[in-house]
């Protein structure tokens, strides 16, 4: 077998395996020390339930908040890594803290621009159709206007529809 299939018995003798002398314990003198721990915040820190502690330093710019953090906390508080449920809950964490945004963004200074931050203006002045021809996604290219401006339209809609029963409240 060993002279008909390449690497066949690999796991037989140790000497004939490629990476037996790597496997060997060697004495490295490693070149850094490790780091001093950064204190941990009182509002806790997500850590996935395989590891006993944080990494000696973590980023804090960005804390969890409101429901998609209680969902984050969830995620990491229940579920391993190698689960598809911690990265599910994490990706649903990811879409209400979106939606969030773009429901507070009527309210702030620079509310967002639709029409020039999807790209539907530059696609059209600089070849839509060559833009288009030989993507591997060509079958759902009908949809993807639906998918971003959709939102829109529903939200423009829902105003509409909230202003009209105020309105006819009055």
């Amino acid at each position: 077998m060993r002279a008909r299939i390449p690497g066949w018995g690999a796991d037989l003798d140790p000497a004939d395996r490629p990476s037996f002398p790597k496997e060997q314990a060697q004495d490295l003198e490693v070149p850094w020390t490790f780091p001093e721990e950064q204190p941990e915040p009182a509002a806790g820190r997500e850590r996935s339930i395989e590891h006993g502690r944080l990494t000696p330093v973590f980023g804090t710019a960005q804390p969890l908040h409101g429901v998609s953090g209680a969902i984050r906390r969830y995620a990491y508080a229940r579920f391993s890594e190698a689960r598809a449920a911690h990265w599910l809950l994490l990706l649903a964490a990811d879409r209400v803290d979106a939606t969030g945004a773009h429901v507070r963004s009527p309210g702030s200074r620079h509310p967002d621009n639709p029409l020039t931050e999807t790209g539907v203006v530059a696609e059209r002045r600089w070849s839509p159709l060559g833009g288009r021809r030989g993507r591997v996604d060509a079958r759902h290219q009908w949809i993807d206007p639906l998918i971003v401006a959709g939102p829109w339209i529903v939200g423009a809609a829902g105003l509409i529809v909230v202003a009209r029963r105020l309105a006819r409240r009055r």
